[in-house]
């Protein structure tokens, strides 16, 4: 059995950050439907796409677990099957731009009437009210305008946008726990509520002490590359063979870290006897000692000594190296997965671990329409009625 087996979700977002989230609630147990558009999820079309089905592999990842109907929600016979569902559902996720689900009449003031106890979350760039509500944005935009670009990369470097879409599945991971925390409130109320989580906030809540520095300190962030602002040492460095990051962020953790590399005498430093010190003095003198010890020895090496006196301590790992890390294995975060066209797939498994209802990837993502007859409850002739109408 699974944490959330039971709860029903319906699911009409397309691009990452709400699928990221209902792939979240699929993996432990909910029964997701993926309703999408007769045209399907604009993912069907990034890659990498499959040469031989033409089928997307970053779609496959993020829909696994999950039914898929197709339904035309501008027909009044399309909302009719979705109201259907809506009565027998928990929750409903949407990421469509601002103003969409109440022109089709699917808004959540709608679906509350039909259903009290819906949950009903709503992923966007910019939130459902504020001045910007009405324009649509990708992951690049909210990093950018959230602050995050602006303090990512090197000084001399223009603004760098965090590699993965990290706006898009925090605001994922936001939505799922929004939709957690209403059902907890369901449990005690009876009422469903409405969830409304925007990139834009999710980049901004996320830059650690950033906000604070500027409002409270009136210095405003700016690039520093891998070092950090209130940590030191706490920086990537470059061995022989590669690079390796190493943070140390107490004065008895730096006393651990100098006599792990042989100079026990930098911990009694007057430059280096405290973070505060560590920090104004790093990058004058203390990163270029440390950058010499490491440069001589190899990743693994540095990494043996680190670890044998506790200072956190990894090498950069590029893909291949990181699926294959006994770590990643032995946490079960590739598995292994038959998608029906593509076949053989290796997927991200699930990061939430559970001593009594573990999450697990079960099926593959849906193809397109996959379940129409299965859950609109249609016989082939209805089926064929509906496609004839374009409704499914």
């Amino acid at each position: 059995m699974k944490a959330l087996e039971g709860l029903k979700v319906l699911d009409l977002t397309h691009a990452y950050n709400g699928p990221f989230c209902t792939a979240l609630l699929a993996d432990n147990g909910a029964e997701v439907i993926k309703i999408e558009p007769l045209c399907g999820d604009q993912v069907r079309n990034w890659g990498p796409i499959d040469k031989n089905s033409g089928e997307s592999g970053y779609f496959a990842f993020l829909n696994r677990n999950k039914k898929g109907v197709t339904l035309n929600l501008k027909a009044e016979e399309g909302k009719e099957l979705f109201f259907k569902m809506v009565k027998a559902a928990d929750v409903v996720v949407e990421n469509y731009r601002v103003g969409v689900t109440k022109k089709l009449g699917i808004d959540y003031e709608s679906l509350r009437a039909m259903n009290p106890r819906i949950v009903y979350a709503s992923g966007s760039g910019f939130g459902q009210y504020g001045p910007l509500s009405h324009r649509a944005a990708y992951d690049v935009v909210a990093q950018s305008m959230g602050g995050m670009v602006n303090i990512t990369g090197f000084p001399d470097s223009p603004p760098t946008k965090v590699g993965p879409s990290i706006a898009d599945s925090a605001t994922g991971v936001h939505l799922c726990l929004g939709i957690m925390m209403a059902l907890y409130n369901r449990e005690r109320t009876g009422e469903g509520q409405y969830v409304d989580v925007a990139m834009l906030d999710t980049v901004f809540s996320l830059l650690e002490n950033a906000v604070v520095r500027t409002t409270m300190a009136g210095e405003i962030p700016e690039r520093q590359g891998n070092s950090a602002n209130d940590i030191a040492p706490f920086d990537i460095y470059q061995a022989t063979d590669g690079y390796i990051a190493i943070g140390v962020g107490s004065d008895k953790l730096f006393e651990q870290f100098c006599k792990a590399i042989g100079m026990p005498e930098l911990a009694h430093n007057p430059l280096y006897l405290t973070n505060i010190l560590r920090i104004k003095n790093y990058k004058s003198s203390l990163q270029g000692i440390i950058q010499a010890w490491v440069g001589s020895r190899s990743k693994d090496a540095v990494e043996k000594i680190l670890e044998e006196a506790g200072v956190p301590c990894g090498p950069v790992l590029n893909m291949q190296e990181s699926i294959d890390h006994p770590q990643i294995i032995a946490r079960e975060m590739i598995v292994d997965i038959k998608h029906p066209i593509i076949g053989d797939m290796r997927i991200p498994g699930c990061p939430i671990k559970f001593s009594r209802t573990p999450g697990k990837v079960e099926m593959p993502a849906p193809l397109l329409g996959q379940h129409n007859k299965e859950i609109f409850g249609l016989t082939d002739e209805q089926s064929d009625m509906y496609k004839k109408k374009g409704i499914i």
